[in-house]
């Protein structure tokens, strides 16, 4: 038997080819990061309209301001992102990246009106918009009829179930901040006269990547309701025009 040179080659080029597409196949592509699979299904990054989201591992110190919106009859009933069946008369959210089970305090930032909400849903995938709430806690801001509105949200706990809090954000160290520059020379003409007026005061350089900001905090308190009150001080004595606070 004869064997041509030229068969082996082709037969030899087959098999590579054969194997190659095989290990490419069996090897699964993702946009996960390694320890994805050690993760909660809500917790994985997911992909919505060819755009990725990566949930947060925590919400302590979280806080946002946007836009807010509601949602309401036509998802009343469905199930939400973390397998409950939506209630468009109960006090929840959607948000895009928080952890769902996360309590937020939602503020208008037009009138200061509050409202609680828990985290159980995803969305919404709308640019520019933060948070969707549901009829009830859109009711309790007064946004049903205007649609959106401008709020503020702050994480204050994460939820084991609809009312237990497994991890309180309300205590701690907590500020109010006063104001946020770009040029550092205003953040210190206000510090000082801060300083002068409430004691403690600080800057807080912030990179956001495409600017650096320099924010001006007062305070230092162990629990929000201080934080709160020293805010409402702040405001009535008129020295800045808006202040909220953070958590540190």
């Amino acid at each position: 038997m004869t064997i041509n040179p030229k068969e082996v080659i082709k037969l030899f080029y087959a098999v590579f080819i054969i194997a190659f597409l095989w290990g490419c196949a069996s090897t699964p592509a993702t946009n996960y990061s390694p320890d994805y699979r050690t993760k909660k299904s809500t917790q994985r990054p997911y992909q919505i309209d060819g755009k990725w989201y990566h949930p947060v591992d925590s919400a302590f110190g979280y806080e946002e301001e946007g836009i807010a919106s509601w949602y309401g009859k036509d998802f009343h009933g469905r199930k939400t992102s973390n397998g409950e069946i939506y209630d468009m008369h109960t006090m929840t959210a959607a948000h895009k990246t928080l952890p769902l089970g996360t309590f937020v305090k939602v503020t208008r930032l037009d009138n200061e009106k509050e409202a609680i909400v828990r985290v159980n849903d995803r969305g919404p995938f709308v640019d520019g918009r933060i948070i969707d709430l549901s009829y009830k806690a859109a009711s309790e801001i007064g946004i049903v009829e205007t649609g959106t509105i401008m709020v503020r949200i702050e994480a204050l706990g994460e939820a084991t179930g609809d009312s237990l809090v497994k991890r309180d954000y309300q205590h701690g160290s907590f500020f109010v901040q006063v104001g946020a520059f770009t040029v550092k020379e205003n953040a210190e003409r206000l510090r000082n006269k801060m300083e002068q007026a409430y004691g403690n005061a600080s800057i807080y350089r912030f990179d956001r990547g495409d600017m650096l900001f320099y924010r001006v905090r007062i305070g230092g308190l162990t629990n929000t309701e201080d934080a709160e009150r020293l805010k409402k001080r702040v405001l009535s004595d008129g020295i800045v025009e808006s202040s909220f606070v953070v958590a540190d």
